[in-house]
């Protein structure tokens, strides 16, 4: 069988993802990605040959007397052009694909591939494993193809470019054309893939963890892939530890540099751009804290003294101040705010006097200390301090500051522009009707509730459908009017989500799955449209997870991007009840806090947390924060929430 196969890496994209360097050039290791992928590849194979696109020396000195093929297509035309030019090269009957990006395939994925290709008679056999989506752990596992994993014979060569002649670029659409067999593999983890610079390093850190500490459990033929998914997170080697994907998308974030000067009532909810300096003191003299008597320290009786009276000369008011200096043992009359008249330093407030008799007012020892209940000038703000740094978003008391200083224009960020669509063939807009299979578009609206509440204008683009074409157009225009893009749907990794293809060509992704529960698949990155870019938080589909990754995620970012920062702020409640978790992801659940007897907080549980159980969003006032290395929660135990409050 060996002699009738030649083996294939495909690196033919554009090679981006992971910087300048290309993903299949990376270091791994104490080599490449490529030569990982080749040294599985070769005992598998009678000669190998790899496509790539870019830096050819580079490849060809890792390939040595191997051929290394660009794509006959002009373009980066993903993988089927790879296909295309390795079946016109291909010296024997069959060709055996993996992606440069995949270095744990099993070893005999050729002889079984083979087998089934004999078995059924068929023109390709591909790779298939039995997943579960994370979000719904209930359901029943779906069969997920790794087309990129395929044992095709070279006879198929002139219906492939027949298929490319038509403009068409989907490996799911070319197999339709041809009979093949599918191969049931165990081990998912061997057909992942090292998509991204961190995917790269958590990979490191693991092999290094297993140097260090041998699994005994495990078999020593074991493959890298499956000692590395036991200590990843969420049993997940592509999975990202929520801290770590907080960390990278603040440091590739900066705010937007356009300002604009707005009325001070214009201003409400937006970015301070620039420090507020304050142009005067505030206060801008010393006034009283209180209604009561201004007068001189000095005549206050001593400590044990007998009373004094002072008889009052005069009354100040806020706005009308008493200019005349009392002599000793004279008291003014004075308001809460009226400016301190002249050589008095101390208020005493009306209800300390021992007696009011007429002008008359007696005072005791120790009623008060001298210099007591005085607002002095400027201590609240001193004159070209700094009064709100820029950054601040504005609230209420915030322009009620700035209009006590007597401005009336501020700098602020230009609003944010953020567009946003849903993704998916079953989804309906209210007002359509429901066929069956379909759903309402909930996803829209809660959306844009949580984009409004920021501040941030607006492009709602719909529905866009389970179609490369029009997913591609949709981020491109997107991209060309928008800072930022939000979907919902399309990045998990069911047969139909087009969105990973077509990142690919558009842009750069940091991170596609998170280990965490609801959300875990959860995509960032920048998608470029000609001249124009724009980051993409691509959330799930589900409503409760979308809520939950918006949060904790794309509000922190769109805020940094509006020029602020925005710390989720949690408290220490008691669970009333026990709460299940599996240490390996952050969970969030949905709960209800509520103040105990004795009067600390205390939190429950909603009931059901599915994530497409929208209502429990709308019954809780919290989240329940069960951190990544937490396990169960007895009753009793005390948890971290996170408030609803100013957030939903």
């Amino acid at each position: 069988m060996k002699s009738r196969v030649t083996g294939l890496v495909l690196a033919g994209g554009r090679g981006t993802r992971m910087g300048r360097v290309d993903k299949g050039l990376q270091p791994f290791r104490g080599s490449t990605l490529v030569a990982h992928v080749l040294a599985r590849l070769t005992p598998q194979v009678a000669s190998v040959a790899i496509n790539a696109n870019r830096n050819l020396p580079q490849y060809q000195a890792i390939a040595g007397a191997a051929p290394v093929l660009p794509d006959f297509l002009d373009g980066f035309a993903g993988p089927l052009a790879g296909l295309q030019i390795g079946l016109q090269f291909c010296p024997t009957e069959l060709l055996l694909t993996a992606p440069c990006d995949s270095p744990f395939f099993p070893l005999d994925l050729a002889e079984r591939l083979h087998a089934a290709m004999q078995a059924e008679g068929a023109d390709l056999a591909m790779a298939v494993t039995m997943e579960r989506d994370p979000e719904q752990p209930d359901a029943a596992p779906f069969r997920q193809p790794h087309p990129v994993f395929s044992l095709v014979k070279a006879s198929v060569l002139p219906q492939l470019d027949a298929y490319l002649e038509t403009g068409a670029r989907r490996m799911e659409g070319f197999y339709k054309s041809l009979r093949v067999a599918e191969v049931l593999f165990d081990d998912s983890a061997a057909f992942g893939n090292i998509n991204t610079l961190e995917d790269l390093q958590r990979h490191e850190r693991a092999a290094a963890v297993s140097a260090q500490q041998p699994d005994a459990a495990a078999p020593a033929h074991a493959p890298a892939a499956a000692l590395s998914a036991r200590r990843a997170p969420d049993g997940d080697p592509a999975a990202l530890d929520v801290d770590e994907a907080r960390r990278l998308i603040r440091e590739r974030i900066a705010p937007v540099e356009a300002t604009e000067t707005l009325p001070l009532l214009n201003a409400l909810d937006r970015v301070l751009a620039a420090d507020i300096i304050s142009p005067i003191n505030v206060p801008a003299y010393d006034n009283s804290a209180m209604d009561g008597y201004a007068l001189r320290g000095a005549d206050l009786p001593a400590d044990g003294a007998a009373p004094v009276t002072f008889k009052t000369i005069g009354v100040a008011y806020a706005g009308h101040p008493f200019t005349q200096a009392p002599r000793q043992h004279e008291c003014v009359r004075i308001m809460t705010g009226a400016a301190i008249p002249p050589g008095c330093d101390s208020v005493l407030p009306q209800e300390l006097a021992t007696t009011i008799a007429g002008d008359n007012v007696t005072i005791a020892a120790n009623a008060i200390r001298a210099g007591a209940n005085l607002r002095r000038a400027g201590e609240d703000l001193k004159q070209g301090g700094i009064a709100i740094a820029a950054g601040k978003l504005l609230r209420p008391a915030d322009l009620g500051l700035i209009a006590s200083l007597g401005i009336g224009q501020v700098t602020v960020r230009r609003k944010l522009k953020v567009a946003f669509f849903s993704t998916g063939d079953e989804l309906r807009s209210l007002g359509e009707p429901l066929e069956e299979g379909c759903v309402y578009d909930s996803n829209r609206y809660t959306l844009f509730g949580m984009l409004q509440r920021l501040g941030c204008d607006v492009i709602d683009m719909g529905v866009v459908r389970d179609d490369p074409p029009a997913l591609e157009a949709a981020l491109r225009a997107a991209a060309n009017n928008a800072d930022a893009i939000i979907t919902s749907g399309g990045v998990s990794e069911g047969a139909a989500d087009h969105t990973r293809d077509i990142m690919a060509l558009l842009g750069d992704v940091a991170f596609w799955k998170l280990a965490m529960r609801p959300g875990r698949p959860l995509a960032f990155g920048k998608v470029q449209a000609e001249q124009d870019s724009a980051w993409l938080f691509g959330l799930p589909g589900n409503p409760v997870a979308v809520m939950i990754s918006f949060y904790l995620f794309a509000r922190p970012a769109l805020l940094r991007m509006m020029g602020s920062d925005s710390t989720l702020q949690t408290l220490q409640a008691r669970a009333t009840e026990s709460i299940r978790k599996r240490p390996g992801r952050t969970e969030y659940q949905r709960g209800i806090v509520s103040t105990a007897a004795d009067g600390t907080p205390q939190v429950r549980l909603t009931g059901a947390q599915g994530s497409g159980i929208l209502s429990s969003m709308t019954e809780a006032n919290c989240i329940v924060v069960l951190h990544h290395a937490q396990a169960n929660v007895a009753a009793g135990q005390m948890v971290d929430v996170l408030l609803f409050d100013g957030l939903t």
